[in-house]
């Protein structure tokens, strides 16, 4: 068997699959990458202040660019499909509007400030300026007009007031930026010589927009290559030029719109940050364009709303209305997987973060392995992979964790060692047995009811093998043993192995026969493990030769249908369940697809791991309904019944309680009645159907246990026998003590790595337990 270990490449892959940190397409289709969606958050819960601090993080002059942004994000806003799109540009607005007094601009401080000189002081040379001095450098902007921004000041005078521009330009000069306006630079070696302040200053930022086309200045300068227009030719994704200390602020093109020239100035200022600091001017850069984004939002999950309208349109949302507006951003994030699983939910993690930490988990060779529970606590249900746009399956990269911390010896065997013993038990002597229809040497078709049906309601599964013994031609065995999944879940590949091989050499004995199943996780076992033995469900066996004739009616009863998650794509299986539910008269209500239905919680053993994670799973599902549920699956059942859902087994239906009680009332049998029914139905089965001289079994120590006693030990896990293994233990002369308070017996056992402890009086009656507990330490004594 080749040894599990968890591989990188594979873990890369599976975390592409994740689009939940993809950029959603109002921040893409933004050339500054306004985080647009964190925005909205923030105004949506009233936080302005920090929204306008998320703004201005990327926009130097948001004042402006508040007022005349030509709005790309809004064109790409996944809201307009339902409603309109979400009004940003006149959110930002009122960010600024009331709370631009609460940005503080610090540059960072450094021991050996450059000069840098930038020609032309429009949005593309302040926006270079701004960067640059934030960056602790020394800022000189020259610009030939008599006032910055000249070009912004006659295209948008009716929109942009004059202090709007006086309080930007007074946030540049406090942050040390020099503005000379009426200031030209003209060629030549003159003091405004564009060659001599390339000279005198460590670089040059060329932001004179369409004016830079067969300006002269240009042509003093060796070796500068230039565009058929004049202008300098620029690389587009670095907007250097041919000489080294020369970049350009733009493309030097009218009508470029203001965020986008603010963007050229922000590409400039990053190579000449780059080149100061002696580094690659192109290494892990972009020229910023995208295409679509690609995370997944499901807009039709969301309802149309319109856009709100401000009261005032002329002074733009009040804070009431901002607030408004600002909730009906999605916000766009896909999460279909969270959603849908409570795993991810309760971890509050999404697949390819969790993916990251189940892997670094599984490579750590010294230290703590923190995320142990974590990898146990999956279902292995595939819920996460049918609801991901991209088919990502959490449960596969859970499940190779485990096989690869079982093979490293690191699985924790507190996570599994109960339902593996449980497993143990199914397949021993005690419970197993195959055999062939009575009267026959050779078996067509062999019933594997499973082993949790027979724990649950092994009356059930005698009346289902008895009709399908007198209905199908050609004999029909009896195979009670485990499928072994739980050994599959757990991780434990050499075990698994072991079942496997076990349950071919029976199956063969019976002569190869086709599997009829009960259960349909032993379904899906087979098919994956041993497609050979040609497993088919019981539900589709019954829904062809129909209900035994004595089987019960339940006319007019309305259920709410479960399927197991086990039985998500089978469809055959699933269409059986209702003819043959609709056959007993049950009128079904369906629980929002069979295709996308969800773990009881017992799925991956997580119920043993995971209690906290398993009990949300249940309780989720439970509470899809009010109506009592139908299930086939009788672990599905029993959860449910243990979290007080009420809910019936199709089989419940068809042979309901002689003593005419309501099926859906039918309690947790609980691990201990389980193994006790598996035990009594192989005594009764042998005896009864095959003639085999069989005894009831009898327990060792007849023990009295309250109901809360007993359940206090269904939740610690704890069994009947090993508490009685314990008290006979220590009435035989082993540990115990006397509590001089109560006047109880205190008993101590350990079975395998748990240490069981005991409270116990001997009444005339017997043996009353009051209370009983576990932990894994091993008590030694001491003389």
């Amino acid at each position: 068997m080749r040894r599990m270990v968890m591989d990188g490449e594979r873990v890369r892959a599976w975390e592409a699959r994740c689009v939940e940190e993809q950029p959603p397409a109002c921040v893409l289709s933004c050339p500054l990458r306004v985080d647009a969606r964190s925005m909205m958050e923030k105004m949506a819960q009233g936080a302005f202040a920090e929204a306008l601090a998320i703004y201005a993080r990327v926009v130097p002059f948001p004042a402006i660019l508040s007022r005349i942004c030509d709005r790309p994000c809004e064109t790409s806003c996944r809201r307009g499909e339902a409603g309109g799109a979400v009004q940003i540009r006149a959110l930002e607005q009122a960010c600024v509007t009331g709370y631009y007094g609460t940005l503080r601009r610090t540059p960072q401080k450094s021991r050996k400030p450059r000069r840098i000189a930038v020609i032309g002081a429009g949005l593309a040379g302040l926006t270079a300026a701004f960067d640059l001095a934030m960056k602790g450098n020394a800022v000189e902007v020259f610009e030939a007009a008599a006032e910055p921004l000249p070009r912004l000041r006659q295209e948008h005078g009716a929109t942009l007031p004059p202090s709007v521009v006086v309080t930007e330009l007074d946030m540049l000069a406090r942050i040390g930026v020099a503005l000379h306006c009426d200031t030209r630079i003209t060629g030549g070696d003159s003091p405004l010589g564009l060659s001599r302040l390339i000279d005198t200053h460590d670089a040059v930022v060329l932001a004179t927009g369409a004016a830079a086309a067969g300006w002269a200045g240009l042509g003093d300068l060796p070796g500068l290559d230039l565009a058929p227009d004049g202008a300098p030719a620029i690389d587009p994704l670095t907007h250097a030029t041919s000489h080294p200390k020369l970049f350009s602020g733009g493309t030097h093109a009218a009508g470029t719109s203001a965020i986008v020239s603010m963007r050229d100035g922000r590409r400039a200022a990053v190579s000449i940050d780059r080149l100061l600091q002696g580094a690659s001017l192109t290494a892990n850069r972009t020229d910023g364009s995208s295409g679509p984004s690609c995370l997944y939002t499901n807009v039709a999950a969301h309802a149309p709303v319109a856009p709100v309208v401000p009261s005032d349109p002329g002074q733009g949302y009040d804070t009431t209305e901002a607030i408004r507006e600002a909730a009906r951003c999605f916000p766009c994030r896909c999460q279909e997987c969270v959603r849908a699983c409570a795993f991810l939910a309760h971890y509050k993690t999404y697949p390819k973060r969790t993916v990251r930490e189940i892997y670094n988990n599984d490579c750590i060779v010294m230290g703590t392995r923190k995320s142990n529970r974590m990898v146990n606590s999956c279902t292995l249900c595939g819920l996460c992979a049918t609801v991901c746009p991209n088919d990502l399956p959490v449960g596969e990269v859970c499940l190779e964790a485990r096989q690869s911390m079982v093979e490293k010896g690191r699985m924790p065997a507190s996570h599994h060692e109960f339902a593996l013993r449980d497993m143990a038990y199914s397949r021993s002597g005690l419970v197993a047995f195959h055999r062939h229809q009575p009267g026959h040497d050779s078996s067509a078709a062999v019933f594997f009811p499973g082993c949790q049906l027979v724990a649950s309601a092994p009356e059930h599964v005698a009346r289902v093998y008895r009709h399908l013994a007198g209905t199908l031609p050609g004999g029909v065995g009896l195979m009670i043993e485990c499928c072994g999944a739980p050994a599959h879940w757990a991780g434990r590949r050499d075990l698994h192995a072991e079942v496997l091989a076990g349950l071919r050499t029976h199956w063969e004995a019976l002569g190869r026969p086709r599997i009829i199943t009960a259960c349909s996780t032993c379904l899906g076992m087979f098919q994956d493990f041993a497609p050979e033995m040609a497993p088919e469900p019981v539900w589709t066996v019954l829904a062809r030769i129909g209900w035994p004739a004595d089987a019960a009616q339940a006319p007019g009863r309305h259920l709410a249908i479960h399927d197991p998650c086990t039985a998500r794509s089978a469809a055959g299986m699933q269409q059986a369940v209702r003819d043959l539910a609709a056959g007993l008269g049950v009128v079904l209500q369906e629980l929002g697809g069979a295709d996308h239905t969800t773990c009881c919680g017992y799925g991956g053993l997580v119920s043993f791991a995971n209690p906290e994670v398993a009990n949300k799973i249940v309780d989720q599902r439970a509470g899809a309904s009010e109506a009592d549920y139908l299930v086939y699956c009788a672990m599905c059942r029993d959860n449910f019944a243990r979290r007080g859902k009420r809910a019936v087994h199709l089989l419940d239906l068809a042979f309901p309680p002689a003593d005419g009680t309501d099926p859906a009332g039918r309690p947790d049998p609980g691990f201990s009645r389980r193994r006790d029914n598996r035990a009594r139905f192989r005594t009764t089965m042998l005896r009864d159907v095959w003639g085999e001289t069989m005894s009831d079994p009898v327990p060792d120590l007849p023990l009295t246990i309250a109901d809360d006693v007993r359940a206090d030990m269904e939740r610690r896990l704890i069994l009947v026998e090993d508490v009685a293994e314990t008290i006979a233990h220590a009435e035989r002369g082993g540990r115990k003590l006397r509590d001089p308070a109560s006047g109880r017996l205190v008993a101590t056992h350990r079975i395998g790595n748990v240490t069981i402890w005991v409270e116990y009086a001997v009444a005339p009656a017997g043996i009353v337990v009051h209370r009983a507990y576990s932990h894994r330490m091993v008590v030694e004594a001491k003389p």
